[in-house]
């Protein structure tokens, strides 16, 4: 027994040294560790492309026309009307900080559609005509608006932009087809809700003025419509939409003054 115990202590006094040693490898590995570890930046260099304090307003007009006189295209022919579209939305911002601002924008627009008659040929045997087709309508729309500016490199003349959009809108249209005992028509009162994202370019011409295009690329949509047929019949209609890319038809130009 006494042989068992001298051979413990032995093995302990050989082992003790080779465990401090471990114990003191294990810490200077954590030691080494942690002094590598270092706050990881992306150097980015951000000047102040728009500066906290400035008021940014604006306006974008867009007007279309076109007038049809036995125009074919594909499916029909004959087609005899007119119609246009007319939009104006200002805009007021306040840069609350170094490129950032916050505002709103209110538009309306207005479209017309006077169709007098047209045919609709699918084959040599199917052939419908359309006579005396009457639409119109009009929109208000109120919408908060949040921005982000980024310039392109050290530039303060040419600069990216994102704008986060929150609108708000209504309005009503007529739609009548037809004449005499055959004249129907139907009344519509719609509701819109919508968010999206609306990315751009913005271009300077001078310190005060500047040039934007911006384009839809994100957005859900909610509309609500009441349609009322004949002064009898009454519908009620839900439309939800997403939009995850880019809609060529939302582009939107205008000019922009930087007080």
């Amino acid at each position: 027994m006494q042989f068992y115990k001298i051979l413990f202590l032995c093995l302990l006094s050989l082992l003790t040294p080779c465990l401090g040693h471990a114990q003191e490898e294990i810490q200077t590995t954590d030691t080494v560790y942690h002094e590598d570890i270092q706050e990881f930046s992306r150097n980015l260099e951000q000047i102040s492309f728009v500066p906290k304090g400035q008021w940014i307003t604006g306006i974008s007009v867009s007007y279309s026309q076109s007038n049809q006189d036995k125009y074919q295209f594909l499916i029909i022919e004959n087609l005899n009307g007119d119609t246009y579209t007319f939009k104006v939305s200002p805009m007021l911002m306040f840069a609350f900080k170094d490129n950032l601002a916050a505002g709103a924008r209110f538009g309306y627009s207005r479209q017309r559609t006077r169709l007098k008659s047209a045919d609709v040929i699918l084959d040599s045997e199917t052939e419908y005509n359309v006579e005396y087709l009457y639409s119109i309508s009009h929109t208000f729309y109120g919408t908060a608006a949040f921005r982000s500016y980024l310039s392109l490199g050290k530039s303060t003349r040419f600069g990216l932009f994102n704008e986060v959009q929150l609108q708000l809108g209504g309005g009503q249209s007529k739609l009548c087809s037809g004449s005499g005992e055959d004249f129907t028509g139907t009344y519509a009162q719609n509701f819109n809700a919508s968010i999206g994202l609306a990315p751009g370019v913005v271009v300077f011409l001078n310190n005060y003025s500047a040039l934007e295009v911006n384009v839809g690329v994100l957005g859900f949509n909610y509309t609500h419509s009441k349609f009322t047929t004949d002064q009898i019949y009454i519908a009620n209609m839900n439309t939800k939409s997403a939009n995850f890319k880019v809609n060529l038809f939302s582009i939107t130009f205008g000019v922009t003054f930087y007080i």
